[in-house]
């Protein structure tokens, strides 16, 4: 379990809560990723970015699960995700540092090299400890597959993704002694319903920001080997 850390009001951002379901010894997370979403398009109108409508709401949909994710784990850890997907053909990066919830992230749609399958990377720095890697591949074009395929192989637990409305979306993860067959068998509205039908203790707030300047620059410097020896693999050029 994280080590609670006290979340300031009056810093920018939004809060992502987490709770324990108790009897079924489960975590449970959920967000509401309009404000993040806001703080996402103000970024790439910023940087002159217009990514394709397709490419934009995998994006999107990458981003839920990387922040339902994130909140979920020890406050000393940076992370970064890259999805390669073939079918669209496209890489999305996605990088968060805990320390101060800020997060960051783009598509890159050109120069994508063609692979025999889906590939998901993910990339953790804890601490001082070296970073750790994980590579998943994966089918289809849903992130939030893709991050349960992590979860089932390399987390070695289950972990399930949920999408409760448009922008609001939830996670549910196998603690010890988990009750496994009912988390196999829950349903988004069951999942809707948890404040009422399950009994939920809070474990903590987390604040989650969208990261520019100083912040993401640091997040990029930890993990930029990482995404060095991404590109030789995932990019068919000069990367753009």
């Amino acid at each position: 379990m994280a080590d609670p850390k006290p979340v300031s009001p009056a810093e920018a951002g939004f809060q992502v809560r987490t709770f324990f379901v108790r009897s079924r010894n489960a975590l449970f997370a959920r967000v509401d990723m309009s404000e993040l979403y806001v703080d996402y398009y103000l970024h790439l109108a910023e940087s002159g970015l217009k990514p394709a409508p397709e490419h934009d709401a995998l994006f999107k949909r990458a981003l839920a699960g990387f922040v339902l994710h994130t909140v979920s784990r020890p406050w000393n850890e940076m992370t970064a995700w890259t999805m390669n997907f073939q079918k669209p053909l496209l890489n999305l990066f996605i990088t968060g540092d805990n320390e101060t919830g800020g997060v960051a992230g783009r598509v890159f749609a050109e120069n994508v090299r063609e692979l025999p399958e889906n590939l998901f990377y993910a990339d953790v720095v804890r601490g001082k400890e070296p970073k750790r890697r994980s590579t998943v591949n994966f089918t289809g074009a849903d992130p939030l597959v893709a991050v349960e395929k992590f979860y089932e192989q390399s987390e070695q637990r289950l972990g399930r993704f949920f999408q409760l409305g448009e922008e609001d979306f939830a996670f549910v993860v196998e603690h010890p002694d988990c009750d496994l067959a009912w988390l196999r068998a829950l349903t988004p509205e069951q999942v809707k319903a948890f404040e009422t039908t399950e009994t939920l203790s809070l474990l903590e707030s987390r604040l989650v920001k969208w990261s520019c300047g100083c912040n993401q620059r640091r997040m990029l410097e930890v993990l930029a080997p990482a995404m060095r020896a991404d590109a030789a693999e995932l990019f068919g050029g000069e990367e753009k």
